[in-house]
């Protein structure tokens, strides 16, 4: 019993040295004529294939050049869409002797290769708008990897275009 009773201060103090994961995920955002630079906010978990919502809430907070857009993101795909690596399987023969020697060498090996993973990417759209009496509108392209990491292309209302990290 005293064991778990060392144990148990031991654990709680590991714990609180253990990231959280439950803020927001962070990007940036780049006007492509002028290079400023602006930041992206997406909820976790929201940059995953579900069956659209059009009524769901947003789930993305852009801020640049004193505005902040705020829209929802729509990723769509499957898991399985992605064509997995083959398998490799490699045979060697060989052999050997030397002119006076009775000794004569002959081998073989086989190997069998698994594949790797596939990376699996989902494409998706996002639409951003600003609050006030003048709305501004950016529209963006998405690719994302099953982690919710990606990059995309925005466009403004006025065409002016922006590239996205996240």
């Amino acid at each position: 019993m005293k064991r778990f009773a060392l144990l148990v201060p031991l654990v709680v103090a590991l714990g609180s040295c253990a990231p959280a994961v439950t803020g927001p995920q962070l990007g940036r955002i780049v006007n492509g004529s002028t290079g400023e630079e602006g930041t992206v906010s997406i909820v976790r978990g929201t940059l995953r294939p579900v069956v659209a919502d059009p009524f769901a809430p947003d789930n993305v907070t852009i801020e640049i050049g004193g505005q902040t857009y705020r829209g929802r993101s729509q990723v769509v795909g499957r898991a399985g869409a992605a064509l997995p690596a083959g398998w490799g399987l490699s045979v060697g023969v060989g052999g050997s002797t030397r002119p006076g020697d009775a000794g004569q060498a002959l081998g073989w090996d086989t190997r069998l290769d698994s594949p790797r993973p596939a990376e699996v990417s989902y494409s998706g759209n996002l639409i951003a708008r600003t609050a006030g009496a003048r709305v501004r509108t950016l529209t963006c392209t998405l690719t994302v990897d099953a982690r919710e990491r990606g990059f995309g292309e925005c466009t403004g209302e006025n065409g002016t275009k922006y590239a996205l990290q996240f």
